[in-house]
């Protein structure tokens, strides 16, 4: 079966959830022996990557953008003044931009994506339909997210082959939108998910959220856990000094770094913990804001004690996690899925996080991980300090998660569990291809 995955392209400037599931589900797909061609939309998958893949085809962000708000201005534009806007220079630019952009702004846009043919990108839609039925000829359409909803119609109607959405974190960005257009977004959501056939969530909690917020029938989505591959991680030291927590995610406030910081701060102040430090990656996207919190960190004489490595996550995710003694990303209201929880696991390291989001989900199928009774910075540091303070519980939280990757969450299983929804997708529409076949003798 060829199969077509399409994936909003982030430029790999932060870390991105989504891409790092997507390609790591490609990799292994093709491993396996499935045909996959993969499809960046927006900005290339890396920037660093010197493959022909590495530019995007379609929807390049720099120039939708302007044909979006300024319209008036990009009928004017001259043919080498569009081809110096999607050059490298300027996706470099925007790539660096991207992981920064608010949502405040994009309600627009977003709602005009979503309404694909008839949308102000429809021409651009129909470019890639028309690459897809003469240059592809896929057997299967996958959608990295909800939000590409507005592709998947014209692809039906052209291509006549099923479409696959994943489902991981949409909501973070549809109600970060000012009410009205959020509410006017999950209702085109809602239409538009007629349009596919069927539904992949992460964790049963995000596929239970996902059901309500979309109207969806449960039975449409497939939950399907995520996984990494247990030989990409050596194991952690855990009775190293000095201790050291960790956070693995693009570093903002949404992302849990301000809670971070707050929490090291409080603990600190505890002299039991004068040796623990503070180490971050995930990508700098905003640079002004981890400036600041440099800065209450150097306030409290605590700057020395932290390290914020911004290319780690991309260049050796891998080494920066066996550095670590604990890992800890708080987001707030919790996450879909949590891709840093299952690497850190793989790693030996015992996990903290809020009990919110998929996060219990997580730790109840893994046996291990330790949940934070409340979001906030005391809470938390009280939580680090009763895990740190107890190297045999720490020891066991660590082995106890290594067993969950190498037995459950893993990058074989989940490639086998996502092919056999896939072809039972595929199956169903070739069984009604077949019933609706007129043959003589029928009335």
């Amino acid at each position: 079966m060829r199969i077509v995955q399409i994936i909003p392209g982030t430029g790999g400037t932060f870390y991105c959830q989504n891409c790092l599931r997507d390609l790591a589900l490609v990799r292994t797909l093709r491993q396996q022996g499935h045909d996959v061609v993969v499809v960046p939309l927006y900005l290339p998958i890396d920037l660093h990557d010197a493959s022909p893949q590495s530019k995007p085809d379609f929807y390049s962000a720099v120039s939708l953008y302007l044909r979006h708000t300024r319209p008036g201005l990009a009928r004017w534009l001259p043919a080498a003044v569009w081809r110096w806007l999607e050059g490298m220079p300027v996706l470099r630019y925007a790539a660096r931009r991207a992981g920064s952009t608010s949502a405040i702004g994009m309600g627009d846009i977003t709602l005009s994506m979503l309404q694909g043919e008839q949308g102000q990108q429809a021409e651009e839609l129909e470019r890639l339909v028309s690459w897809l039925c003469e240059d592809v000829k896929p057997e299967l359409i996958v959608l990295s997210n909800a939000l590409l909803l507005g592709l998947a119609r014209r692809i039906k109607e052209e291509l006549r082959v099923p479409v696959v959405c994943w489902l991981q974190d949409e909501h973070r960005w549809v109600d970060a939108l000012p009410p009205e257009e959020s509410s006017r977004v999950w209702q085109v959501l809602c239409a538009r998910a007629a349009d596919v056939d069927g539904f992949v969530a992460v964790s049963r909690t995000y596929a239970q959220r996902m059901s309500a917020a979309m109207a969806l029938v449960p039975s449409r989505i497939r939950t399907i856990h995520l996984g990494v591959d247990p030989a990409a991680f050596a194991p952690a030291d855990l009775s190293r000094r000095p201790r050291v927590i960790g956070f693995v995610s693009r570093l903002a406030e949404s992302e849990g770094f301000t809670l971070a910081v707050d929490a090291f701060r409080e603990l600190s102040r505890n002299r039991r913990f004068a040796d623990v430090r503070l180490r971050a990656t995930g990508g700098v996207t905003n640079p002004e804001y981890v400036a600041r919190q440099m800065q209450r960190l150097q306030a409290a004489g605590l700057a020395d004690r932290v390290e914020i490595l911004p290319e780690a996550f991309r260049d050796d995710r891998p080494r920066f996690l066996t550095s670590l003694s604990l890992l800890s990303t708080p987001v707030p209201d919790g996450e879909a899925f949590g891709t840093y929880v299952i690497e850190a696991m793989a790693t030996g390291l015992p996990v903290v996080e809020p009990n919110e989001g998929a996060y219990p989900e997580i730790f109840q199928e893994a046996g291990c991980g330790v949940l934070c009774p409340e979001s906030n910075a005391k809470a938390l540091a009280a939580t680090w300090a009763t895990v740190l303070s107890d190297p045999a519980r720490m020891a066991d939280e660590g082995r106890r998660g290594r067993e969950a990757v190498v037995n459950h969450f893993n990058l074989d299983r989940m490639a086998r569990e996502t092919v056999a929804y896939y072809q039972e997708i595929h199956g169903k529409q070739a069984r009604r291809r077949e019933s609706m076949v007129w043959t003589p003798g029928q009335h």
